[in-house]
């Protein structure tokens, strides 16, 4: 198997402010937009909506932020600015502040669009700076990061059900000041990013070439791609239907599947704290095998599970599962030296497509084979992580 060895543009220092300011801020950023998705029972009632425009704004929401952010990432690696990271926050609360006052489903489009836009301003440029700040801890600086996003989309809903669902759409305004605080968060650590580029020698800006082949890194890219459409697809019949299909094979109340589905996200949080840091200690290639390939055994067990394991089993395959992103993005980062902002853009942006695309037709299928079968079907995407054996061993240039 080749080794390739991967250089990078960072500090040796590991700036913790500037990793918690940049994950604060992704917590904000997810409880936001996974505040629209909460509220689309408000939004269907006060505008008399179908399912099919309810469809169309995850659609809006989703292909925005798919879309656009690879050619963001591009733009940010060849001219990055230290106000483009607060701009997405501007977006995003221009979105919320449209939506408070939608009267009509087109508004709500346009709010869905903005609030994208500001998804796809924020990931690649806070994962370059991410990256930046984190000196011999890449893994560990991207868990922290990411973990604020899971823990922000996790709140958003119950941010809905209390603050939202009591007051009506209008309050939708009040999460104006979540991103203001963003923007602030993200203008400081903006600067930091600005003045530290600005402060390197010329030889710790050199980006080490790896020498490996174009077809190799291409092929590599490739694997990683199908290793994220396993993931995010099983994941998708999980995040989206876990609490229906404890309510129909064990006749759960509602608030009890919840529970279950709360867990459930706890433990995908765990999984990516931990993921990162242990892929800085033993190879970020050991730990995609062990999350997507040897998650298998406990995906398959679980469509014929009882109550009891069908808890322990969704815990340990959230724990495990959810270590697979930081690792799979700080690898590609190696992959491709230099081209941080790139990377991120495109593996958030494919991340983002996947899972709401994988969401949709699984409905579909759902509606017409019923959820034990889904759930029989994608219990098999893990197999799916025996390509990682296609990926190449990357070390770490010191």
């Amino acid at each position: 198997m080749a080794t390739i060895t991967a250089g990078a543009t960072r500090p040796s220092k590991t700036h913790y402010p500037v990793i918690a300011a940049i994950s604060v801020s992704h917590f904000l950023n997810d409880m936001m937009q996974s505040v629209l998705l909460a509220i689309y029972p408000i939004l269907k009632l006060h505008l008399s909506l179908s399912f099919t425009q309810i469809g169309l704004i995850t659609l809006a929401f989703q292909l925005t932020g798919s879309v656009l952010q690879p050619l963001i990432g591009m733009y940010a690696d060849r001219k990055s600015r230290p106000y483009t990271l607060p701009m997405s926050m501007l977006l995003t609360l221009s979105g919320l502040l449209v939506l408070a006052t939608a009267t009509h489903f087109h508004a709500v489009l346009v709010a869905a669009m903005l609030i994208g836009m500001g998804s796809s301003v924020f990931h690649p440029e806070s994962s370059r700076v991410a990256r930046l700040a984190a000196g011999q801890q890449p893994g560990l600086a991207q868990s922290i990061f990411q973990v604020g996003g899971n823990m922000g989309s996790a709140v958003g809903p119950l941010l809905a059900a209390l603050l939202i669902l009591p007051r009506g759409l209008a309050s939708v305004a009040w999460l104006s000041l979540a991103a203001l605080i963003g923007a602030v968060l993200l203008t400081l650590a903006g600067r930091w990013a600005h003045a530290h580029m600005a402060s390197l020698p010329a030889r710790a800006r050199q980006i080490v070439d790896h020498g490996l082949p174009r077809r190799t890194v291409l092929v590599s890219l490739g694997v990683l791609f199908v290793l994220i459409f396993s993931k995010f697809v099983y994941m998708a019949s999980l995040s989206n239907y876990y609490t229906f299909y404890l309510i129909e094979k064990f006749q759960l109340s509602t608030h009890s599947a919840q529970l279950y589905l709360f867990v459930f996200l706890f433990a995908v949080a765990a999984g990516t704290l931990l993921g990162g840091p242990v892929g800085d200690r033993i190879g970020r290639k050991r730990v995609i095998w062990w999350s997507i390939l040897g998650v298998a055994p406990f995906t398959l067990l679980l469509p014929y599970a009882s109550l009891f394991w069908t808890g322990v089993l969704s815990v340990i395959i959230g724990l495990v599962l959810s270590s697979a992103f930081s690792a799979i993005l700080v690898y590609a980062q190696e992959l491709v030296p230099g081209k941080v902002a790139t990377i991120s853009g495109l593996f958030f942006g494919l991340a983002f497509g996947t899972a709401g695309i994988s969401a949709a037709l699984l409905g579909m299928l759902v509606d017409s084979h019923g959820l034990q079968l889904v759930y029989q079907l994608c219990a098999f995407m893990p197999l799916i992580g025996v390509v990682t054996m296609l990926l190449p061993d990357i070390k770490e240039a010191k």
